[in-house]
């Protein structure tokens, strides 16, 4: 399992244009990285639409998002299109990436096991080491702040973690 300070795996990918996008090429940015297991499903959807939303302030920060499952891209575009998505989704169809940042691993549900893509959010630093990890991401939970119920978007978590992170550079 990869950890926070290892040099992150190199990858290439198409998009949902079919334009190969190279961790090589965004040396020098900070690149957010999330895995989800598929396209146009809720849980996805949600976190798609949660980090289109805060991707402005991404920009703001110099980050790249960019999500990654096994879907292929014209899956991805139909996805894109269906909600408006603006980030960009890399398709990993013959899973390296998956398999290279460890998740894609095997899953238990309702009594079943099968192999898939457990999400998962990696930020990833300008010098191409890993600054965070969150492993089996709930896209959004509850919590009590105050004695009051409000819901926690991973997306913001996400932007706030890289906030403390470029604070401490």
């Amino acid at each position: 399992m990869l950890e926070v300070g290892q040099v992150a795996p190199d990858f290439c990918a198409p998009n949902q244009d079919d334009i190969e996008i190279c961790s090589r090429d965004l040396r020098g940015k900070w690149i957010i990285l999330y895995f989800y297991p598929r396209d146009l499903t809720p849980g996805c959807t949600n976190e798609a639409c949660d980090f289109t939303a805060a991707e402005p302030e991404f920009d703001d920060l110099d980050a790249v998002i960019l999500g990654v499952s096994p879907d292929d891209s014209a899956k991805h575009r139909k996805f894109i299109e269906k909600y408006d998505l603006s980030i960009t989704l890399l398709a990993d169809v013959n899973k390296r990436i998956c398999e290279d940042f460890g998740v894609w691993q095997l899953k238990k549900f309702m009594g079943r096991e099968s192999m898939g893509v457990v999400r998962t959010t990696f930020i990833i630093n300008p010098e191409g080491k890993i600054a965070e990890i969150w492993n089996k991401v709930n896209v959004r939970k509850k919590k009590t702040v105050k004695g009051e119920k409000i819901e926690v978007l991973h997306a913001d978590e996400v932007k706030q973690r890289l906030q403390e992170l470029q604070q401490a550079n």
